[in-house]
């Protein structure tokens, strides 16, 4: 007439292994977040040389080491017609020192980048980086492009 205590348990309901079986699963499905990361990675593969667009030159390669850069330069490039752009936009040579001003947040001590097509006369270079030292600016730089 007595029940034990083992038998009682089991009495209240059928739960025993039904119970852990249909339990919350803790475990994270990966397979979404690989998909997304893919799909991601494939965009900025794609759009990552759209983003570095700016005036096709070809840039006479040298020894010289990268620059670090922290904000966008104040760039000046010279394409093999010998036309000059600022900042990608086409400008005139007695319009530069002018619109470099504007452009120029630390004033003359701002860094200015030329660009020169490997092609360009170099007369041409050395005519644009004269007007622009000859206006006050100190710090002008040619780019090259590193050594194969």
């Amino acid at each position: 007439m007595g029940m034990s205590a083992a038998s009682g348990a089991k009495a209240g309901g059928r739960r025993g292994r039904r119970g852990r079986r249909h339990g919350a699963i803790a475990e994270i499905n990966m397979t979404p977040f690989i998909d997304v990361m893919l799909v991601l990675l494939i965009i900025f593969m794609v759009a990552a040389p759209l983003i570095a667009t700016g005036v096709p030159l070809d840039l006479p390669q040298t020894g010289a080491k990268p620059i670090n850069v922290d904000q966008k330069p104040v760039t000046i490039a010279i394409d093999s017609k010998g036309q000059i752009f600022l900042q990608d936009q086409p400008t005139l040579e007695p319009d530069l020192v002018m619109k470099l001003q504007g452009l120029a947040k630390q004033g003359f001590d701002e860094r200015i980048y030329v660009r020169g097509d490997r092609m360009v006369d170099y007369g041409r270079v050395a005519s644009v980086m004269s007007t622009i030292t000859s206006a006050g600016f100190k710090r002008v730089a040619l780019v090259t492009e590193p050594a194969r």
